[in-house]
């Protein structure tokens, strides 16, 4: 079956809220190709191997969380930028993402396909008034000390942590955003949980870990943000009977 890309960022920005949420980039269709969609390759960051896989398996549309025209990025389409896009265009290929929109879905979006990833269940974000809110609040099923969690998601996601400050409590109510979600230890802390995962983390985040004794994992930008854009594409193909793959581009990031 084939749909027209117009019907799909339609559809995808009703389901994903895409309007109502501010982002720093424009989500939906980024680069027009093709008028008609019915293979479709998903996966985390629109680089130049993931445009590269795209043509080389000759899909209809590359949808991805990690677009192009970024706020505040340099807007001459020269160099890397010129590179991708021209290669999109060339092979007719439309670019479709979704950021923020996608982080913050409840079923499909990144947080949430972490929690399930990882059997934690949620209780729901720290605001809940804001579709755009990407702090999730949750629980572990059973207790666990910093150790244990640290254990899980390395197992889980398959790769090392890139940072890890343990605490003495157990660890019980979680707080998480996937990806550069750092910034929101201080926010995690003053809602009394004992463990807060991220993907990314800067050197003020370690001493409000320690400060305010609470766990603190980062986890990867890149590892922690691979489920939701597969768990988006796997949506479509059953939607609309879509051929729909997901390419995993390795990043220790």
């Amino acid at each position: 079956m084939t749909i027209e890309v117009s019907q799909l960022t339609d559809y995808l920005d009703e389901l994903l809220k895409a309007r109502q949420i501010k982002d720093f980039c424009p989500n939906g269709l980024q680069v027009a190709g093709k008028s008609n969609v019915k293979r479709i390759m998903t996966g985390v960051t629109a680089s130049q191997a993931l445009v590269d896989q795209a043509i080389a398996t000759g899909v209809d549309a590359l949808l991805v969380h990690h677009g192009y025209f970024w706020k505040n990025e340099p807007q001459p389409i020269v160099g890397m930028k010129k590179r991708r896009i021209k290669a999109l265009l060339e092979a007719d290929i439309n670019l479709i993402a979704y950021h923020l929109p996608l982080d913050a879905h409840s079923s499909l979006g990144n947080n949430a396909q972490l929690a399930k990833l990882m059997n934690w269940s949620i209780d729901g974000t720290a605001n809940p008034s804001d579709p755009g809110s990407v702090l999730m609040l949750g629980r572990v099923q059973q207790s666990h000390t910093s150790e244990q969690l640290a254990n899980a998601l390395v197992e889980k996601l398959n790769r090392p942590l890139t940072c890890y400050v343990p605490c003495q409590k157990p660890i019980s109510r979680l707080a998480w955003c996937t990806g550069g979600g750092q910034g929101f230890i201080d926010e995690a802390a003053a809602l009394g949980v004992d463990a807060f995962i991220t993907g990314e983390v800067s050197e003020q985040t370690v001493h409000s870990a320690r400060e305010q004794g609470i766990a603190f994992f980062a986890a990867g930008h890149h590892a922690t943000e691979r489920y939701g854009v597969k768990a988006l594409g796997e949506h479509l193909g059953q939607q609309f009977n879509l051929d729909v793959s997901f390419v995993d581009i390795d990043n220790p990031a």
